[in-house]
């Protein structure tokens, strides 16, 4: 049985796939939804909650939406426990992602942050921008194959809420 790959992405390029459809960040994180296994682990799901709460969002997605959004990720992301820490980013915040794709076995970060980018590839795992995956003609899964039935759930799943319609819904 091939295996999709293991993809982490960072909160801002989370953030900007829910908040700017249509956007680059968010065609990749359709991308990974649909084709990839996204990693996930508690303190990226707490950052990521953390800023959704932030009131500057509330012009743009309602409250309701943006928690909808956290509990999808949730759902569809594969929960990393996080056994051996990092201490390798110039910003210590972002050693989280260094860690969830270490401890996950990820095949790839994306992210827009220049101090990970610097770090490209972190022990072998290719760092790139959400521009440069969608150009990238690296297999989505190990097998070759483009999209799975469950693959199209999950995407499904991600860009779609009971509550109204957002902005990141397309």
């Amino acid at each position: 049985m091939k295996h999709p790959r293991r993809v982490v992405l960072d909160s801002n390029a989370l953030i900007s796939g829910l908040s700017l459809p249509g956007s680059i960040p968010a065609l990749a994180l359709r991308r990974v939804v649909s084709a990839c296994q996204l990693l996930v682990s508690a303190a990226v799901m707490g950052e990521l909650a953390e800023v959704l709460a932030h009131a500057k969002f509330d012009r743009y997605i309602s409250i309701e939406d943006r928690q909808e959004f956290l509990r999808m990720v949730g759902r569809i992301g594969e929960m990393v426990p996080i056994t051996f820490t990092v201490r390798a980013c110039r910003d210590p915040k972002d050693d989280k992602f260094l860690e969830l794709a270490l401890n996950g076995s990820a095949d790839l970060i994306i992210s827009r942050d220049k101090d990970l980018l610097a770090l490209s590839p972190f022990r072998h795992i290719p760092i790139l921008t959400p521009a440069a995956f969608l150009k990238e003609e690296w297999p989505i899964e190990a097998s070759g194959d483009r999209q799975s039935p469950i693959a199209n759930r999950k995407s499904q799943m991600l860009c779609t809420t009971t509550t109204s319609t957002p902005r990141w819904k397309n």
